[in-house]
């Protein structure tokens, strides 16, 4: 007696499952879009209008010049310069020490290795604010206060979270790469650079637009380390769109907002295939 094959599913029943599926996938992206869309709405407002009780869900007369008041206000492209070498020399680096060091746990074997390997997964759980007190000590120590060497130093000692992608990325490439590499006199170093590093594009794509993001979002370590002329961006818009009262100016602050969130959306768009590919491999063994 031989088993039949259940019969294919009929082709209503497919398009009505791709119309839920879509139906949900559209519903999704209006969910994580809408808070940007409430921040270009409130961009357009008036300060009366996003005040007033009940809400006023659209602007009664588009306030474009929102945008260029919020351009001219500050120094918009100075902060943003400052914001744009901290992130790029920030992302650049934690991009390549994490990569070396993923490489090390996932191909070199040494006494001890899955402890340290522990304690790093365990460190990603340690809040910034336990940490930030000591690490103003030490900079200030250093006389690297109000400088950009501290973002240079932590881009040195690389980052948990993206050497665990580095690890698990290098971990499921075939072990016949670097013996082929050996037999041909290379050491661990040139295999690194001639070899996996290549061959990782997807992984770098995806750590350098994480890295990039956290250090173009950060707050407070440029508010403690840096004076007001050399701060970021993310920390002008919070200290400088204020009245004579020290009130903040909303609807300046969210049209200045969408302007600082463009660069990383472009970025993202960029690098998007690299980063999906990234994020997904990463997880192979």
């Amino acid at each position: 007696m031989t088993a039949t094959s259940p019969p294919p599913k009929s082709a209503p029943r497919l398009r009505v499952n791709r119309l839920v599926l879509y139906t949900v996938l559209v519903a999704l992206t209006g969910l994580f879009l809408g808070p940007f869309g409430w921040l270009v709405i409130s961009g357009l407002k008036t300060p009366a209008e996003l005040a007033a009780s009940p809400v006023h869900w659209l602007p009664t007369h588009i306030q474009w010049h929102n945008f260029a008041h919020a351009y001219h206000l500050i120094d918009f492209l100075g902060y943003a310069r400052n914001s744009l070498i901290i992130a790029t020399i920030y992302a650049t680096l934690v991009t390549l020490s994490s990569a070396w060091v993923g490489f090390g746990f996932a191909r070199l074997t040494a006494p001890g290795k899955k402890t340290l390997f522990g304690i790093l997964l365990g460190s990603m759980m340690l809040p910034q604010m336990i940490t930030l007190l000591p690490t103003y000590l030490i900079f200030a120590r250093l006389g690297m206060v109000d400088t950009y060497w501290p973002w240079v130093l932590w881009g040195l000692a690389s980052a948990p979270y993206l050497v665990f992608l580095f690890r698990q990325f290098f971990a499921g490439l075939p072990r016949e790469l670097e013996e082929a590499a050996i037999v041909d006199g290379c050491g661990y170093a040139g295999i690194f650079w001639r070899i996996f590093l290549p061959q990782s594009w997807p992984v770098l794509a995806a750590s350098f637009v994480i890295a990039f993001t956290w250090t173009w979002g950060d707050y407070i370590a440029p508010q403690l380390l840096l004076s007001s002329d050399r701060t970021t961006l993310a920390v002008a818009l919070m200290t400088t769109y204020v009245n004579g009262a020290g009130v903040p100016v909303t609807n300046l602050q969210a049209a200045a907002s969408v302007m600082y969130v463009v660069p990383i959306l472009l970025i993202f768009l960029v690098a998007q295939r690299g980063f999906v590919a990234g994020m997904a491999t990463s997880g192979l063994k």
